[in-house]
């Protein structure tokens, strides 16, 4: 009646779905995609892709191969593939991505680091996190350029 054989998840494919008029709160993992178009309070870790739509909004930590942001994330979101910033997206917390995209429109507040998979030697380490650049305009508004 039942197959025993565990079968293999796509990750590829979006699995689970956080429709729009629903709130969730607590951790997700998943090995499949993840779309979200309500409100998620709480962190998410997949192995598959995670798409935040233009309804959606998520409190929370955001792990995942591929991330697309249409709507709001306020945390720290790290993945190991391309994060993608649609126009209507939003994104206030760090980011780690192997590649960055930001659509015109798209908004992000914080901190970024690029992981190229490759390790950085311990002295070129050392002499990057030293470095810092300041901008300053008429207004007195600072910008502060980071690099690790």
């Amino acid at each position: 009646m039942f197959n025993s054989k565990k079968s293999k998840i796509d990750p590829n494919s979006t699995d689970t779905l956080i429709g729009e008029g629903t709130h969730f709160e607590g951790k997700i993992q998943s090995e499949a995609g993840i779309r979200i178009e309500g409100h998620l309070t709480g962190d998410i870790v997949c192995t598959g892709d995670v798409t935040i739509g233009e309804h959606g909004k998520a409190d929370s930590h955001i792990s995942a191969r591929h991330i697309i942001l249409a709507g709001q994330v306020t945390g720290n979101v790290a993945a190991s593939g391309k994060l993608t910033i649609k126009a209507t997206g939003k994104l206030l917390g760090n980011l780690s991505a192997k590649e960055l995209s930001i659509e015109s429109g798209g908004v992000f507040q914080g901190n970024s680091r690029m992981d190229n998979g490759h390790d950085q030697p311990a002295e070129e380490k050392r002499q990057s996190g030293a470095k810092e650049l300041e901008l300053k305009n008429d207004d007195s508004a600072t910008a502060a350029l980071n690099t690790w």
